[in-house]
């Protein structure tokens, strides 16, 4: 007699415990050229009254940005802005600073700290974009200066404590800023920023000048290069007579 087998269903390997719940999926890295509408912020510029401030303050204004130019002198900083047009307000450095959302130092290097110390209340909370580049000059012409905090960018967050400072708009030509004939400024601006969003909202700012692209930079600590580098590009515009700008590329 032949013994019986199995039946199949004996055979069959226990089923598995059900597996774990999957891993949430990451969300996707942000779009690093998702950047904010900064269209309704107010633009001081601080040494509105320069070729640098004074070019800035007429190539924001033209984009439709509210500006205000600021100087020691509320008087000239009026009369600046009177020649500027497109809206453009002139007051002191006081009210400059404290009626704007983000305030742009553009003054020369020889009073940058005595200025910002001046105003480390009045710029408490704003957003700062030093533009300074300190620079001395000889008959072998501009060489970079490296001040004992390391930048002028540096040297702003050391004497604003409060404010919100980084560092753009370094390399562009005050004469092409200026120029109504010019519809487009062909460059890059380097931006730098310890808060990733501060320096999204300077890129931004530059975006609004048609022409124009903010490219993230790197930290504070890196500023000091940045602001030299105007001394390469002063060479270069004496050489070829031109008015030099930077493009990063690949990006």
């Amino acid at each position: 007699m032949t013994s019986s087998t199995p039946s199949d269903s004996a055979q069959q390997p226990e089923k598995a415990p059900a597996q774990a719940a999957k891993t949430p999926e990451k969300a996707p890295a942000k779009d690093p050229w998702d950047l904010p509408d900064v269209s309704g912020l107010v633009v001081g510029v601080l040494g509105g009254t320069g070729p640098q401030g004074k070019g800035l303050a007429h190539r924001l204004a033209r984009a439709g940005q509210k500006v205000i130019i600021g100087s020691r002198a509320a008087e000239r900083a009026r009369a600046a802005a009177e020649e500027i047009g497109h809206g453009v307000e002139g007051a002191d450095n006081a009210e400059t600073a404290r009626r704007s959302d983000i305030v742009i130092v553009a003054v020369p290097w020889e009073g940058h700290g005595k200025t910002l110390e001046s105003l480390r209340e009045e710029l408490a909370g704003k957003l700062v974009v030093d533009c300074v580049n300190p620079l001395g000059f000889d008959k072998q012409g501009a060489y970079a200066l490296k001040p004992e905090e390391g930048s002028a960018a540096q040297q702003a967050a050391a004497l604003l404590p409060d404010s919100r400072v980084t560092a753009a708009f370094h390399h562009l030509s005050a004469v092409l800023l200026q120029d109504p004939e010019i519809d487009a400024i062909d460059t890059d601006v380097m931006v730098l920023g310890e808060v990733r969003a501060d320096v999204e909202i300077v890129q931004a700012l530059a975006g609004r000048i048609p022409g124009m692209r903010g490219v993230f930079a790197g930290r504070l600590r890196n500023a000091h290069q940045v602001e030299s580098l105007v001394a390469n590009l002063i060479s270069v515009n004496r050489r070829y007579k031109a008015h030099a700008g930077l493009r990063v590329t690949d990006v």
